[in-house]
């Protein structure tokens, strides 16, 4: 490969965490601080993710949040990662998204998903029919470009608003079956390695094997995330990550919690980290020193072939989770591929 450095891209994924003791309002303050200072550190976009009926997740209104982040800074990208479409009407997600790229100009990304973000009765609660938009998603992802077209001026329903506006559209995953849709659409494609690798390097073949040219893409555009706990030391970060072990758990056994703040690693949480089952979840978790994620993130890069990569860091400290973010800065500005 070409050498790159500061043109390779990266950005966050922000889930808008919600540690033990905090509140919504702080937890939204800590993500604006966030988005401003990866702003300064070179990140290029800030995605926030839609999660539903999680008490340690504050995203969930995730349209309202975009808007907000974009008032709050100047340059950086801001989008999703993504909108679950079947949870929605693809009306309605192009007059929101066409309004947001109206108010912020080529800085709105339209990334759309069709996972639920959620449990099952949570998600029939949301639209009771949406396994019928499940099954059509690749059609109504069609609708939504349709309403940004211009051309869509003759027809019958309109988005007045997103028509002839600028938003990148992007498509999420985390199997294989996303991979055919993004690749058939000559869409970017934007994969959830952070909690569901297994079936990345495969998604990743499909999706450059089978890439269509379209009037959006001409070339395939690839993103990976991943999990990153950066601090000074190996020790520092083993001791950050235990917030992490503790969450992914609670997942495991749906007995999801508010984020606890780290404690001193154990052996029982080190079993925990290395269980099957965490690491069939949590295979591309680079924690560490900056020497350390350094190394790991290369390698990540090296092996995958991806354009863009991004981060997401569930740490419980909001001072300890910039600086995370400062040293993958620092990482990637230093990095070699």
């Amino acid at each position: 490969m070409t050498e790159q450095s500061k043109e390779f891209k990266y950005s966050i994924l922000e889930l808008a965490s919600m540690g033990v003791g905090s509140t919504h309002n702080q937890t939204f303050k800590n993500s604006v601080e966030l988005a401003q200072k990866a702003e300064n550190w070179g990140y290029h976009r800030f995605w926030l993710a839609e999660h539903h009926n999680m008490v340690s997740i504050a995203s969930s209104a995730t349209v309202v949040l975009i808007g907000h982040i974009a008032q709050s800074t100047n340059s950086i990208r801001v989008g999703s990662g993504g909108i679950m479409l079947p949870n929605h009407s693809p009306l309605i997600v192009s007059e929101q998204f066409g309004t947001l790229g109206s108010l912020y100009p080529n800085r709105i990304d339209m990334g759309l998903g069709r996972a639920p973000g959620t449990d099952q009765a949570t998600a029939h609660a949301i639209r009771p029919d949406r396994m019928k938009s499940v099954m059509s998603f690749p059609e109504e992802v069609a609708q939504i470009q349709q309403y940004f077209s211009p051309e869509n001026s003759s027809s019958h329903v309109r988005a007045y608003v997103a028509e002839g506006t600028n938003v990148p559209l992007y498509i999420l995953g985390s199997s294989t079956d996303s991979a055919h849709l993004a690749a058939k659409m000559g869409l970017p494609y934007a994969f959830a390695s952070h909690f569901a690798p297994a079936q990345l390097f495969e998604a990743f073949s499909i999706y450059h094997n089978e890439f269509q040219p379209s009037e959006y893409l001409k070339e395939p555009y690839t993103i990976a995330c991943v999990n990153v706990i950066a601090a000074d030391t190996n020790k520092e970060a083993e001791k950050l990550s235990t917030s992490l072990i503790r969450m992914m758990y609670g997942v495991l056994t749906n007995n999801i919690d508010y984020m606890q703040p780290p404690t001193e690693m154990t052996a029982d949480l080190k079993a925990l980290a290395e269980h099957e089952a965490f690491q069939r979840m949590l295979k591309y978790a680079f924690v560490g020193s900056k020497e350390t994620v350094k190394e790991k993130t290369e390698e990540f890069i090296k092996q995958t072939g991806i354009n863009e990569i991004m981060v997401a860091s569930h740490i419980f400290d909001h001072q300890d989770r910039l600086r995370s973010y400062q040293i993958f800065s620092e990482i990637m500005s230093e990095i070699k591929i």
